[in-house]
């Protein structure tokens, strides 16, 4: 199963994000596509690209990012509600179609602004259901023609998308990624996702959730290739592991003073609820997960970072892989500067490579004798 990694690209409309540089049009078209080509460039898949109501739309960054890039995989985040399954699943086909099969979805059913847009929902329940209908339509629509779907938030009728999805070595469609750490969640993901995501959770914690996803899949009749793992994390890598971590620290002293305001949508979510309760168990876990920046409002993958030089993280990294990760999607701030910091020293471990030397890094050739 091959591995793939990618990164985040902040579409935000505020500068500034997790610590980023303030720079003027920090969501220009030229600043993201920077940040596309700089992917490409060190040796990155691409891009987690995220979702919300009050950003720029994600759908059009992530299809003006691929137009201006050649193997930038863009990681479309979608929420059902904000689209009607057959809609997305005609967008995403063309725009898999036009790029030569370089599409990624992420399927986000967190809570968000559903008011600003129209949409309703009912309780978890009827959440998750829509989000499985969603899913289920999408992929037909994909894969089938004349596709008749009566569910209990959707509908389509004789539908047909005449501009499939790039087929290739095994790939039928985009792959559908998704998050998730209820009970309602699960049941979805084992049946439905492509790609289960976690957050940056301990060891133990992760493999049991594998174990129990594959459990649950079998129980009920997964369909569908064999379900992959993803790793959504913030790395915080630097030359030596006394520097990353005095940088961490300092980035946790300046949170403290500000006390970020969580979103009370991502407060309330099973998943983020989890990830605040680590610090109960500890300021560093497994060796160099680092539970502090939850405490100051870090929210989502910005709750727990990996921290240490590049071969811990490596390390650390492979760890996961172990349980069954195969999918990484790292980030740090600012993001410019950290995706090539990471892309020289920390993508070539973890592909079998070579990194590049740090730049204060001796070159022996010159200091022999």
């Amino acid at each position: 199963m091959s591995r793939q990694f990618l990164w985040y690209i902040p579409n935000q409309v505020q500068p500034g994000h997790r610590g980023d540089d303030v720079v003027a049009g920090h969501n220009s078209l030229d600043t993201l596509t920077r940040q596309a080509r700089a992917l490409e460039e060190h040796g990155w898949d691409g891009a987690l690209i995220g979702t919300g109501w009050g950003r720029p739309d994600t759908f059009t960054v992530a299809t003006a990012l691929a137009a201006r890039t050649t193997t930038f995989q863009p990681l479309i985040a979608a929420r059902p509600g904000f689209w009607h399954p057959a809609n997305f699943a005609s967008a995403a086909a063309t725009l898999d179609r036009l790029t030569g099969g370089r599409v990624l979805v992420n399927i986000v059913s967190g809570k968000d602004d559903l008011a600003a847009y129209g949409d309703s929902e009912g309780d978890q329940a009827a959440r998750y259901a829509r989000t499985k209908e969603f899913m289920q339509v999408v992929r037909r629509l994909w894969t089938e023609e004349d596709v008749t779907f009566r569910g209990g938030h959707f509908t389509v009728t004789g539908s047909t998308v005449a501009a499939r999805p790039v087929v290739r070595d095994g790939r039928a469609h985009p792959r559908l990624y998704f998050g998730g750490a209820s009970e309602a969640a699960e049941r979805v993901a084992a049946t439905e996702a492509d790609v289960q995501l976690f957050w940056g959770e301990p060891l133990d914690d992760v493999g049991e959730r594998i174990d129990r996803l594959r459990r649950l899949g079998e129980r009920l009749g997964r369909e569908h290739p064999p379900l992959e793992f993803g790793l959504r994390v913030t790395t915080v890598v630097r030359d030596t592991a006394e520097r990353a971590w005095a940088d961490a620290e300092a980035k946790v002293a300046e949170m403290a003073k500000g006390r970020v305001a969580r979103d009370v949508n991502w407060s309330a979510a099973v998943g983020q609820r989890r990830l605040l309760g680590l610090a109960a168990r500890g300021e560093v876990l497994d060796g160099n997960l680092y539970t502090a920046p939850g405490r100051y409002g870090g929210g989502g993958a910005g709750t727990t970072w990996l921290v240490g030089s590049a071969e811990e993280v490596a390390t650390s990294l492979r760890r996961y892989e172990a349980l069954g990760i195969t999918h990484f999607i790292l980030s740090d701030t600012p993001y410019l500067t950290e995706l090539r910091r990471q892309g020289e020293h920390l993508l070539p471990l973890l592909r079998g490579r070579t990194p590049a030397r740090e730049h204060g890094d001796r070159d022996p050739a010159r200091s022999a004798g």
